[in-house]
């Protein structure tokens, strides 16, 4: 009988990795990944940069590279994010082999078994389980239309024992869909600053954003640069180009980057070079920008064919928010619904939505359910959102 580790004991399958093997059956409408949809890629945008690229560049996609990523990459990256008024010039820029990477590097830094860390509630599923292999004990703080409650995240800040860290997904959230405001944030920054609680700020959808009004409340924490916290920004590729290059960055402060690094060369030595170069050539071309301008206005269109599906057939006892960006929608059950119940019956009918207890770090919380709209067609939206609908009453009434 293998003997496994404690760690490796206490992983369990994502139940959205699960749910996936139904999305391929072709008489199931799936609202349950936060994938791109597939013909949004800009499959001939890339195929003309790497074309133009020079032999020398073509060569060094196929060899290992630095452990913090390409030079080239580090600076064109490092200079699309100080457009964002990111402290690129006083912080370490890291490229990670997605955004998951950079969570689980993070985990295995400061995680020790039985240590404290703080996350919302609901939580991004990957940071759970990032957080989990390492042993943590996750002590979850709900989130509401603005942002993490601040008088429970005061009190954990003030115990004697702190938390090793704070984990929050602040712009367009997955899976709640919301985003921060100005004042919830600068809250956030007084309650942790000076307590010795470090800030990962995942921030791997503030690019689709759906109206320039909303623009002030994207502005990161990370580029707020506050005294007495140490923060550490993490991004992806995987929404803004596409997810199979794999590619994340993680933007810290020297001391906990060059932890780190060394935990990276331990991991995979270095990110996928061949990708890397993919990436350069894309930011610096200002496709990147083209781009994610003409995906932005697709998502947009997609939350709101969702929105008026929900509208239409949703019973009024259930909640939900107005997505102003990214790619969910949160459905709020009263009390002692549970969701489970209620995806057997969609199921059955032929759609799939993931359970809200799958971002539980308790899981026992299930009277919530998140659609994602980012990978439909507004026809398979309103084919499939009745069928959701019609689940949720035969369960609730």
């Amino acid at each position: 009988m293998p003997r496994f580790s404690q760690s490796v004991s206490a992983l369990r399958s994502s139940a959205i990795r699960e749910l996936m093997s139904l999305a391929s059956r072709p008489d199931i409408i799936s609202f349950a990944g936060g994938m791109p949809g597939n013909e949004l890629f800009p499959v001939a945008e890339v195929e003309e940069l790497f074309r133009g690229l020079d032999d020398k560049s073509k060569r060094a996609a196929f060899q290992y590279g630095p452990t913090p990523g390409l030079p080239s990459l580090l600076e064109s990256l490092g200079g699309y994010l100080e457009r964002k008024g990111l402290p690129v010039k006083t912080n370490r820029l890291m490229v990670t082999t997605g955004s998951q990477q950079a969570l689980s590097i993070l985990a295995k830094a400061f995680i020790d078994p039985g240590d404290r860390v703080l996350t919302e509630y609901p939580c991004f599923i990957g940071a759970i389980a990032a957080f989990r292999s390492c042993g943590a004990d996750i002590a979850s703080i709900p989130v509401d239309e603005e942002g993490i409650d601040i008088a429970m995240l005061r009190k954990e800040a003030e115990r004697a024992d702190p938390a090793k860290f704070l984990y929050i997904t602040p712009y367009f959230h997955n899976p709640a869909g919301m985003l921060y405001t100005t004042e919830r944030k600068q809250q956030l920054i007084e309650a942790l600053q000076g307590r010795d609680i470090p800030l990962i700020e995942d921030d791997a959808y503030g690019d689709l954003w759906f109206s320039e009004e909303h623009l002030d409340r994207l502005k990161p924490i990370k580029s707020l640069d506050p005294e007495g916290l140490d923060v550490c920004y993490t991004g992806s590729f995987s929404k803004i180009l596409g997810p199979g290059l794999r590619l994340g960055w993680m933007l810290a402060p020297e001391a906990i980057w060059e932890k780190c690094e060394l935990i990276k060369q331990s991991a995979d030595a270095c990110s996928p070079s061949f990708t890397q170069v993919i990436a350069d050539a894309f930011i610096r071309s200002g496709k990147i920008d083209t781009y994610i301008a003409s995906v932005r206005q697709e998502y947009k269109k997609r939350a709101a064919c969702m929105t008026d599906a929900l509208r239409r057939h949703l019973p009024d006892y259930v909640q939900w928010n107005e997505p102003k960006g990214g790619f969910y929608i949160w459905l709020t059950l009263p009390e002692g619904a549970d969701a489970t119940a209620i995806l057997k019956r969609a199921i059955e009918g032929g759609a799939v939505f993931v359970t809200g207890s799958t971002f539980d770090p308790d899981g026992t919380r299930n009277n919530t359910m998140r659609l994602s709209y980012c990978n439909n067609t507004p026809g398979e939206i309103e084919r499939g959102i009745p069928i959701v609908a019609q689940a949720i009453r035969a369960v609730c009434g």
